[in-house]
């Protein structure tokens, strides 16, 4: 069979193939060259052994790895796939094997954990790799981690005092940023439709997509991919048909409180033990995992799975509890009466993926052969997590938003809280099937309650949606028909939706001084979030300054005593930065907790008016800091400072976190725009560039282009062989 691989001005690579399993052998290969480093981490991450190579930064994730049972898991779901699929998914694996050790050969990072001897001869990943890659990154996409924080309020100020963080319009994560659009040919210039999108994540060196063209005489299409696994799966387009989405801010994770019980000791020693259920106590498996931290000693981790899921938090807590308790018994007996456990309480997370055994990997080919709007909403119907907002359109000018994923249908507290296990609110009842209707004209997904089909609890303000109709409106108003162009406009729109309650707070505030001037300033600001504007940078410290006051307050002081919980929460736990991302709801809602906003607001006009700084731009706070496996360590490649325009508030929401620091960390991980009628004509970009190996120059030559705002067109250039690496 004969192969081929186009790259285009960029390092894109566009690969043609004589069926579809060679161009998944073929896909591995190229992914392998190019991401080696990135996708073999992940793979580490899979497997829960990053500690082993790279020391004791990698344990916190190893340990919810193992605990949650990330990779026995996805090997259930590979073995439940139909042949054709998991033939697919093992082509795909014997191509990254083919060529994994050439990919690792001299990165950076290698050199940097001096791993050249295991670079040389890696592991063979195993068929099932793909699905544990994919699931890895999503895990903590979800609601569960937001819950224990929600858990951590409401033991400390009640549960009324939720909606100071948790009301309507929170955005508390780099998730919850993205935008996606149809538009009918009716409005276009080419009279057939546009789909457009930015999604928004965590900015990752090396970016968390990969651009790719897979051609074979099945297929031939464009996408984005996340390295390590095949296929195209969230933004395509297929030549007669196009999708992006967005997130669908569902809920479809839950966490139980488990109470465990002590029962004896395995032949290893490991204690055997028993959970609180519905009916009575119950039996549980447990085990323990060795996790090799290089550098160090050893470390056991505990593993349980009661019938609700695997525990993920607070395990080693409970055990500690339990041999307390073997050597001075309660005094307590009766369990009706059972008093609280000290936090942090065991937490067993169920998810769609953990009950039915399946990662909806059987939508990855089908979405390949998609020709039309129906093919697509077909494919989808067998997606599972994380759950998706769709827009799809076809060269018959058919629109269509669809909601894809599983979502248990249970008790209305579990959306929220966790769940006592031998509470029977935390039952699953089936799924919630996500809406699906047709689109007539112009359709927008931006993390907003309408686009999310009420699947969730926490949804986004609907400014972003709301901005992307008010653009696309005025466009077509003036007798502007609609091009690719326009769209990568509104992809990089700076104007704040913050700025409304920023001033509505601030002409209130008296003051008088310095603080008056500052006020003033504020005041005249054009609500536009743009790197050189010292307005924009202006209205970031005011920000920052209440956060900090909010975090102060004596009102919320118990907020600060330890959750107990890993590290690997810290994003979601940390008071300030929940404050931080949520900072408009606390202002809106604090008195009714007895928090005087107003007093707040002052306050922070003080204390910017007392920094004394000569005015600067937003973009000298505000640039790119991505995050990197071995950033903590210090040992990551580095980049640019490059300036970033646009903020949490915008459609460009580049996001910093207030309150901590003004860095942007999370934004567009991709942006892309599909023309259905002529598919050359489409752009995309990603930041940093097709290369995951610093020494390549198509490493981050895509920056500047994401930076400005342009798209590059996906139209590849000449071959040039499969098997060139650079």
């Amino acid at each position: 069979m004969s192969s081929e691989v186009r790259r285009d001005a960029v390092g894109v690579p566009h690969l043609r193939a004589d069926d579809v399993m060679e161009l998944a052998r073929l896909q591995g290969r190229i992914t392998a060259l190019d991401r080696g480093w990135q996708v073999e981490h992940h793979r580490w991450r899979m497997e829960g052994r990053t500690a082993e190579y790279v020391g004791p930064d990698g344990l916190p994730w190893d340990r919810f790895a193992r605990q949650v049972r990330l990779e026995p898991t996805v090997q259930r779901c590979f073995e439940r796939l139909d042949r054709e699929t998991r033939t697919w998914l093992t082509a795909y694996v014997d191509g990254v094997n083919d060529t994994l050790a050439e990919g690792l050969a001299g990165t950076p990072e290698v050199a940097r954990l001096d791993l050249g001897a295991y670079a040389a001869s890696p592991r063979p990943w195993e068929p099932w790799t793909p699905l544990g890659i994919f699931w890895g990154i999503h895990l903590l996409f979800g609601t569960f981690p937001a819950k224990l924080f929600n858990a951590h309020v409401a033991e400390r100020l009640g549960a009324p005092a939720l909606e100071l963080l948790n009301a309507e319009g929170v955005e508390r994560a780099a998730t919850s940023g993205s935008n996606a659009w149809v538009v009918g040919g009716a409005r276009t210039a080419s009279g057939l439709p546009l789909v457009a999108g930015d999604p928004h994540r965590t900015i990752e060196l090396p970016g968390c997509y990969q651009q790719v063209g897979l051609a074979c005489p099945e297929f031939d299409v464009v996408g984005f991919t996340f390295p390590g696994v095949p296929g195209v799966q969230h933004f395509a387009q297929t030549g007669t048909v196009a999708w992006g989405i967005t997130n669908a801010m569902a809920d479809y994770q839950d966490l139980t409180v488990e109470s465990l019980g002590h029962v004896g000791h395995a032949e290893d020693g490991s204690p055997l033990l028993k959970a609180r259920g519905i009916d009575g106590w119950e039996p549980v498996r447990s085990s323990t995992e060795t996790v090799r931290v290089r550098g160090g000693d050893d470390v056991t981790v505990p593993v349980v799975v009661t019938a609700r899921g695997p525990v993920v938090t607070g395990l080693e807590a409970e055990i500690e509890r339990l041999a307390a308790e073997a050597e001075a018994p309660p005094q307590w007996t009766d369990e009706s009466v059972q008093p609280r456990r000290a936090h942090p309480a065991a937490h067993s997370l169920r998810t769609p993926t953990h009950v039915e055994e399946d990662l909806g990997f059987g939508a990855l080919l089908p979405l390949l052969r998609s020709r039309t709007v129906a093919d697509v909403e077909e494919a989808l119907s067998r997606w599972v997590e994380p759950v998706n907002s769709v827009l799809v359109a076809d060269v018959s000018g058919r629109m269509r938003h669809l909601v894809v994923g599983r979502v248990p249908e249970r008790d209305e507290i579990g959306g929220v809280l966790p769940v006592d296990a031998w509470d029977p609110r935390h039952e699953w009842h089936g799924y919630r099937r996500g809406p699906a209707r047709d689109v007539d004209d112009v359709m927008v997904s931006a993390n907003d309650r309408d686009s999310g089909g009420g699947l969730g609890v926490e949804y986004a303000t609907p400014f972003r949606a709301d901005r992307i109709r008010s653009l696309i409106e005025s466009l077509s108003s003036s007798g502007r028909a609609l091009t690719v162009d326009d769209c990568a406009a509104i992809h990089v729109d700076t104007l704040n939706g913050q700025a409304d309650l920023m001033r509505e707070l601030v002409e209130a505030a008296d003051v008088t001084g310095p603080a008056a001037e500052v006020r003033a300033q504020l005041l005249a600001w054009d609500a536009r979030s743009d790197a050189g504007s010292t307005g924009a940078a202006l209205f970031a410290a005011w920000r920052t300054a209440l956060v900090r006051w909010f975090s102060e307050h004596p009102r919320l002081a118990v907020l600060h005593e330890p959750s107990g919980h890993s590290r690997l929460f810290t994003a979601w736990t940390d008071v300030t930065t929940q404050i931080g991302a949520g900072w408009h709801s606390m202002a809106l809602l604090g008195p009714r907790h007895g928090i005087d906003v107003h007093e707040g607001v002052c306050v922070a006009l003080d204390r910017v008016a007392a920094q004394a700084d000569s005015p600067t731009p937003w973009g000298e706070r505000h640039w790119l800091d991505p995050v990197h496996a071995l950033s903590v360590s210090g040992r990551a490649p580095r980049v640019p400072r490059d300036p970033v325009s646009g903020d949490k508030g915008c459609v460009h929401a580049a996001a910093s976190a207030p309150g901590v620091t003004d860095h942007c960390y999370g934004g567009a991980a991709a942006r892309y725009v599909w023309d259905l009628a002529d598919r050359d004509a489409s752009r995309w970009v990603v930041p940093f560039g097709a290369s995951g190996d610093a020494r390549d120059p198509h490493f981050a030559d895509q920056t500047s282009a994401w930076l400005e705002g342009t798209l590059h067109p996906v139209r590849p250039l000449a071959s040039e062989g499969s098997d060139r690496k650079r």
